[in-house]
C-alpha cells in the first residue's frame, strides 16, 4: 500500500495543497491509495497528464472507477455514479462520439462569436443591477453566477426564473461532504424539470437548442434530459466559480488587475492564464486503465484508477516556467484546465467568450472595485469538487 492519499486542503487560496504540489519535481506519477483501499495511482506531470487523457485506453466511465476520497465513497455504493442516458461526459467512445457529434457545431468558434453581443448586454445588465443594489455587495450573487446562468439558459431554452431550484441543486452535486441520498436527491430534481421542459418543448418548440435536439429527433426524451442536465449544470457552475474565484485573484494583484483592465490586447491571454493559474477543477480528471498501459515509465495495470491533479499539472515548470505566479501577459495556451482529448471540454469556447467580455467590464465599470472584507475572511470552496469562492464580498 502506498502512504499518500488525496487531500484536498489547501494553505493558500490560490495554489493547489502543498503535500500534492510537492510531489512533482520527484516524479510525474505516483502510487495513490484511494479511500476504499483501492491501490492507484496519482498524475502530478504535464506530459504524462496528456498522455492519459489522449489514451482511449483510459475509460471515463464512473463504474470503473475507485472514490478517491471518503466522502464519494457512499454516492458510488448508492448507485450514484450511474450515468444516465445522454451524460455523454461520463462515456467512452463510440458511445459518447454519437451524442458529441450532435453538438460540436452549437459550440463553435463561429457560433461563440455571434453571440459575444448578447453576452455583453447581459454583462452589463448584471452590473447595471450591481450598481442600483449599492455596495458593498457579494460579486458571486450580483456578477458571477447570474452572467453564465442567463447564458446557458437563453442558449438551451431554460426559463431563467426557474434558476433557484437548479442552482441549489447543483450546489448539492459538487458538495463533497454531501450525503448520497442528497445528491440523487438533487440529480432526481434537475432531471425530472428537464424532462418535463422538454415535453413542453415537444409540444411548442422555440428557437433554442434543445428544441432544435427535439426536433432532430436524434435522440429519445431520456437522451435529451441526460445531455440537457450536462450541459445546464456545467454551463453555469464552472464559469460562475471562474469569474468569482479570478476577480478575487486580481483584487488581490493590482499589477495584473491593471493589464486586465487596461490592455485590451491582453485580455485573451490574461484569460487563459487566469484558467491555468487558477485551475478550478479540484478534484480529477478521474481514468480507469481498460488495459496495461505504459506511461513515462510506470506500468497502469489494466483495473486501475488514475487520478490527474490539474492545479499541479498547470503549474508543471517543463510546460509553463515560473508557473507558481499570476502573469497575464506570459504564453498559457496549453493549459489542461479544459481537459485534452475526446473529453475536452465542449463548452470552453462560450466560457472564454463570458470571462473576455466579463472581467474588463467588471474591473471598467468599478475602477475602485476592492474586497469588503480581508482578503482571509473570503470563504474558499475547498468543500467542492468545483474550486472558487463561496461569497466575494467587495465594495468600490
Amino acid at each position: 500500500m502506498s502512504d499518500l492519499t488525496l487531500t484536498t486542503t489547501r494553505q493558500r487560496p490560490f495554489d493547489p495543497p502543498d503535500e500534492i504540489a510537492e510531489l512533482r519535481p520527484k516524479a510525474a506519477i505516483h502510487r495513490m491509495t484511494y479511500a476504499d483501499g483501492h491501490l492507484g495511482w496519482l498524475v502530478t506531470g504535464y506530459s504524462a497528464a496528456r498522455a492519459v487523457l489522449a489514451d482511449a485506453r483510459f475509460s471515463n466511465r464512473p463504474e470503473r472507477m475507485h472514490a478517491p476520497i471518503p466522502a464519494r465513497m457512499e454516492l458510488a455504493r448508492e448507485g450514484g455514479f450511474r450515468v444516465p442516458p445522454g451524460f455523454f461526459l461520463r462515456m467512452d467512445a463510440p458511445e459518447h462520439t454519437r451524442y458529441r457529434k450532435l453538438l460540436t457545431g452549437q459550440f463553435t468558434v463561429r457560433r461563440m462569436k455571434e453571440l459575444e453581443p448578447r453576452i455583453a448586454e447581459i454583462t452589463e445588465a448584471c452590473l447595471d443591477a450591481m450598481e442600483a443594489a449599492g455596495k458593498p455587495v457579494d460579486l458571486v450573487q450580483e456578477f458571477a453566477l447570474p452572467i453564465p446562468s442567463l447564458v446557458i439558459c437563453e442558449l438551451l431554452g431554460v426559463p431563467y426564473e426557474d434558476r433557484a431550484q437548479f442552482q441549489e441543486d447543483t450546489k448539492v452535486l459538487v458538495n463533497l461532504e454531501v450525503k448520497a441520498e442528497d445528491a440523487i436527491g438533487a440529480m432526481t430534481r434537475i432531471s425530472a424539470y428537464l424532462y418535463g421542459l422538454i415535453q413542453r418543448k415537444r409540444a411548442k418548440p422555440t428557437d433554442d437548442l434543445l428544441s432544435g435536439l427535439v426536433e432532430s429527433g436524434e435522440l429519445n426524451d431520456e437522451e435529451l434530459t441526460g445531455v440537457a442536465f450536462l450541459l445546464l449544470v456545467a454551463g453555469h457552475e464552472t464559469t460562475a466559480n471562474m469569474l468569482g474565484l479570478g476577480t478575487y485573484a486580481l483584487l488581490t494583484n493590482p499589477a495584473q488587475l491593471a493589464v486586465m483592465r487596461d490592455d485590451p490586447s491582453a485580455v485573451e491571454n490574461g484569460v487563459e492564464e487566469l484558467l491555468r493559474y487558477l485551475t478550478i477543477i479540484h478534484l480529477g480528471p478521474l481514468r480507469s486503465a481498460l488495459a496495461d498501459v505504459e506511461i513515462e515509465g510506470q506500468v497502469i495495470k489494466a483495473g486501475e484508477s488514475v487520478m490527474l491533479h490539474l492545479p499541479v499539472i498547470n503549474r508543471d515548470p517543463s510546460r509553463f516556467p515560473d508557473g507558481e505566479h499570476l502573469d497575464l501577459t506570459r504564453p498559457a495556451t496549453g493549459h489542461l484546465t479544459f481537459g485534452h482529448g475526446i473529453h475536452q471540454c465542449l463548452g470552453q469556447q462560450l466560457a472564454r467568450a463570458e470571462m473576455r467580455i466579463g472581467y474588463p467590464a467588471l474591473l471598467r465599470r468599478f475602477p475602485g472595485l476592492r474586497l469588503a472584507v480581508s482578503p482571509e475572511e473570503v470563504p474558499m470552496r475547498s468543500d467542492m469538487s468545483i474550486y472558487g469562492v463561496h461569497r466575494l464580498p467587495v465594495t468600490w
